[in-house]
């Protein structure tokens, strides 16, 4: 199993599918990017890592979903 699968399962899932996921994948094409967020990836990037960058997607991510989590359904989907 691996990541495109599991984020399938965990997006499926609907215990799980509010957990944000990042793609994190040495597959930098623009194909690549698009099945990330076809499978249910929240953002993508690409190794080797940039944490500034990495930390910024994830600061961005949890703030969507805490805004989400205190007025459902008045939050739009950020990429």
């Amino acid at each position: 199993m691996d990541g495109w699968e599991v984020t399938r399962l965990l997006k499926a899932n609907e215990a799980t599918r509010h957990i944000p996921i990042i793609a994190l994948t040495a597959h930098a094409l623009v194909t690549d990017r698009a099945k990330a967020f076809e499978v249910g990836f929240d953002d993508y990037d690409t190794k080797p890592v940039e944490f500034g960058r990495l930390n910024e997607k994830i600061d961005n991510l949890l703030l969507v979903r805490n805004r989400h989590e205190l007025h459902p359904g008045q939050v739009a989907n950020c990429r």
